[in-house]
């Protein structure tokens, strides 16, 4: 049996200067264009930007980098942290409600604790969605999650991605 856990994914809303009312029809990834990394790998800002990019467009916009109506900006945090965990180690059985029994319960042994340290990294990938008319901040949203392997890093980022542009599209739709 293989057990696996899932973190979930949160976003958060901040730094709202304007309210989105209308549809946008065009932008741009600054980060794209300026060519400025928003992840410690390379890999995982590439796919972001094509992720983005893709996202976006499936939604009918259209990327222009000349006169966009919407600009986005992305960065991440990437927090290496330990979690300890302690277990209480009896190797004997609950069963008679620990009554001696000379064959299974050895009183001169000690309950043992182990404990352990696992590592994992607490992720926010944060994007900015700039009004460029008004030049004001629409709104950030930050998605934040737990990575546990560096394998699961990029997937997790891209759902990550994808949480945060269907926060942003649920917001144009409800403001129309």
């Amino acid at each position: 049996m293989v057990i696996s856990s899932c973190s979930s994914i949160e976003i958060f809303k901040e730094n709202t200067e304007v309210p989105v009312k209308k549809p946008y029809s065009s932008f741009v990834i600054i980060n794209k264009e300026v060519g400025m990394q928003g992840f410690s790998s390379q890999f995982i800002d590439q796919q972001v930007q094509i992720h983005l990019q893709e996202a976006l467009e499936a939604q009918g916009m259209i990327y222009d980098k000349s006169e966009p109506e919407l600009v986005i900006r992305y960065t991440s945090n990437e927090d290496l942290r330990k979690r300890e965990s302690t277990q209480n180690y009896n190797p004997y059985p609950y069963w008679g409600y620990r009554v001696w029994d000379p064959w299974m319960y050895n009183p001169y042994s000690s309950n043992r604790n182990n404990s352990s340290t696992t590592s994992y990294e607490l992720l926010q990938v944060i994007v900015d969605f700039i009004d460029q008319k008004e030049d004001k901040l629409l709104m950030t949203l930050t998605g934040v999650t737990e990575v546990s392997s560096h394998k699961t890093k990029s997937k997790k980022v891209l759902k990550t991605t994808d949480k945060i542009i269907g926060y942003f599209i649920d917001e144009v739709k409800s403001s129309q």
